[in-house]
């Protein structure tokens, strides 16, 4: 069984309950338990023209599922949810977006799959989400625990979704 960790964002129509969904939805695959998920996060949109925030979280999942297994059930969860196909290289509000972030320790780097999830390094909104969950954990591409690539980021702050301003 691989330990795979997945972001899960949204930033169109019901935030909270599409990422709410998403979870759930996750976890119904045959294969796939959820272990645990972090607090939900209200963040800023990061490399996009948007004025409405996402609402992230991170979800720990167990599964006997493959990397493009996984790839696949969250492109179908993606598709149900209402998520319409991005155009190229341009980011544009969506009801849900789920994110392979790590599978295990593994090192992918296919056509359409990267594993180690190639931006998760400068976004707080994967960080902060994962030291919540495994910040000793160590990336297996750039060798610095998820605490150490926080420490790294240029603007680390972000909103909890209940107002409550966090910076770690």
């Amino acid at each position: 069984m691989a330990i795979v960790y997945l972001s899960l964002g949204s930033n169109k129509g019901d935030r909270i309950g599409f990422v709410q969904n998403a979870a759930s939805l996750i976890g119904s695959v045959e294969g796939v338990s959820i272990i645990r998920t972090s607090s939900f996060y209200e963040t800023e949109p990061w490399n996009m023209n948007s004025d409405t925030w996402f609402v992230n979280a991170i979800a720990e999942i167990k599964t006997s599922l493959t990397p493009k297994e996984i790839l696949a059930e969250c492109q179908r969860i993606e598709k149900q949810l209402g998520r319409k196909p991005q155009t190229e290289n341009i980011y544009e509000d969506r009801t849900i977006d789920i994110d392979i972030l790590f599978y295990n320790k593994d090192i992918i780097n296919e056509e359409n799959l990267i594993i180690p999830h190639k931006y998760l390094h400068l976004r707080a909104f994967t960080l902060v989400p994962l030291l919540e969950l495994i910040p000793d954990f160590e990336h297996p591409v750039l060798h610095k625990t998820i605490a150490e690539l926080h420490n790294d980021l240029e603007n680390p702050e972000m909103v909890y979704l209940y107002g409550t301003r966090v910076e770690i």
